[in-house]
């Protein structure tokens, strides 16, 4: 989908900030609500915008250890990837699931309250996932950059 400078524009601001009401949109992009109405329209229909979304900042909730972990697996078995992905979802602590190719095959982001729940879910879900041939951990630290914004 080709985008021309007022798609750019629109979505510049909205993913700045997405709740900011409609007609408060289309006046900082500079048109009128039914053009910013359109241009959503076309962008959502057109798959550039897949969904609107709320963001959770799960330290409020009381989740202060995030861990990335990353699989490499045991290839041997054709199901390897199907079968660790179907099992991971089944972890509620596991937020994200992401493939790769190279070394590592698979990153799990998890979080926990605190490290002894963290220590209680690694050992008793995460490990048990099938075909784990080895295994790595980052502890995050601090989150300096999150934005899912383009250079538009």
């Amino acid at each position: 989908m080709q985008l021309d400078d007022t798609d750019r524009r629109v979505l510049r601001h909205y993913l700045a900030d997405p709740a900011l009401p409609r007609a408060e949109l289309a006046e900082r992009a500079g048109v009128t609500a039914a053009t910013l109405w359109r241009r959503l329209e076309r962008l959502r229909e057109g798959g550039v915008i897949k969904a609107e979304r709320a963001r959770v900042d799960w330290r409020r909730l009381g989740y202060e250890v995030e861990v990335s972990l990353r699989f490499t697996l045991d290839k041997t078995d054709p199901r390897a990837f199907d079968d660790f992905i179907a099992a991971a979802r089944l972890v509620p602590e596991v937020v994200a699931i992401e493939t790769f190719l190279g070394r590592v095959d698979v990153r799990l982001n998890v979080i926990a309250r605190d490290m002894g729940h963290y220590q209680e879910v690694y050992r008793q879900r995460i490990l048990g996932l099938p075909h784990i041939a080895e295994v790595d951990a980052l502890m995050l630290i601090a989150t300096i950059k999150d934005a899912e914004a383009l250079p538009l």
